[in-house]
């Protein structure tokens, strides 16, 4: 199937990618909108350059972007928080949230945010629709700011992950497949069976330069592992479905030289 990156593009019911796609750039970031009935939450908005086609998607989605109550940003990286003043004006509502961890309120504000904070920690970890529908949000302290989380749709199991199992991607897709022979494939930059640039050593490669230390990653893997996603959402790089995600999943647990771990014992 044609995929046509003009357009928002449904990932699962009532979830819609928003987000940049350039052919020369290996850094592509992945706004996400979720339409509950009459309300919206915008994931990790974008930055400023990305702003006008990640509205334009918002809109070409049938969604006003007044029904957005709430932005939910991850950490405070200017990819997902620079177009957070062109965001507000659009939506222009005294009752506009910013959910985030209290960890990343404090850099946040210097993007002149003018909304509300709301404080993962003040609701409980939990955001819920009027419908019911609710997200969940999981900790993962370090992967790779001090107050880096995800967060998990109940309701179609698809779990936000940021930077986390993100890419660099020499050559991208919307969603990524990978095959079972890729579970144990030696890491190398191009694929010895496709001869196409290998996307695991994309994602590796991302981690090891982008994470702070083997435990920092670690740990959040461990913390991912428990929860029943059937997708995983990053905020660079590639959808993964649920065989490819767990893939990912077990050999980033193991992945070795990342951050200040490449320097070894000192």
């Amino acid at each position: 199937m044609t995929i046509d990156f003009n357009q928002p593009v449904e990932i699962a019911p009532g979830i819609f990618w928003v987000g940049f796609h350039e052919g020369s750039s290996g850094l592509h970031c992945n706004p996400y909108l979720i339409v509950d009935q009459d309300e919206a939450i915008l994931i990790d908005g974008g930055s400023r350059p990305d702003f006008p086609t990640v509205m334009m998607k918002i809109l070409k989605a049938g969604v006003n972007p007044k029904k957005i109550i709430g932005l939910i940003y991850s950490h405070y990286d200017p990819d997902i928080c620079g177009s957070i003043p062109n965001i507000e004006s659009i939506i222009d509502s005294p009752d506009l949230k910013i959910i985030s961890n209290e960890e990343n309120h404090m850099f946040i504000t210097h993007y002149a945010a003018s909304s509300k904070f709301v404080n993962l920690r003040e609701i409980n970890f939990e955001f819920s629709f009027k419908s019911g529908r609710s997200l969940r949000f999981y900790l993962t302290p370090y992967a790779h700011a001090q107050g880096s989380f995800v967060t998990f749709d109940h309701t179609t199991k698809t779990l936000f992950t940021s930077d986390l199992f993100g890419s660099y991607s020499r050559k991208w897709d919307l969603f990524l497949k990978l095959t079972p022979r890729c579970a144990t494939c030696v890491q190398s930059k191009i694929c010895s069976k496709t001869h196409e640039p290998c996307p695991l050593f994309d994602i590796f490669t991302f981690h090891q330069n982008i994470m702070p230390s083997c435990k920092a990653l670690r740990y959040a893997m461990k913390q991912i592992d428990q929860l029943a996603f059937e997708r995983i959402a990053p905020q660079h790089g590639s959808i993964l479905d649920l065989e490819t995600s767990r893939m990912v999943l077990n050999r980033l647990h193991c992945l070795d030289q990342v951050g200040i771990d490449k320097f070894g014992d000192f």
